[in-house]
């Protein structure tokens, strides 16, 4: 697990550590902030579909499921 500023996320690369749907390259498009400016979610876009999907910036911090830059 590895330690992330949710701040600097915006337009950062990550590597799927298991692809689905020959998906494997993501980037950070959109960052989600509650009313103080609290980064809550966000947006990652798959290179290859351009599918996009939300979850909380915290997700990333798994090993298991998400790698930082491109691989």
């Amino acid at each position: 697990m590895h330690s992330l500023n949710p701040q600097k996320l915006l337009l950062s690369k990550w590597t799927a550590a298991r692809p689905a749907q020959r998906e494997k390259h993501f980037m950070v498009t959109q960052l989600y902030r509650d009313d103080e400016g609290t980064v809550l979610d966000i947006e990652l876009q798959a290179v290859l579909s351009r599918r996009n999907q939300r979850l909380p910036w915290q997700a990333l911090q798994n090993d298991d499921h998400w790698l930082m830059g491109w691989l």
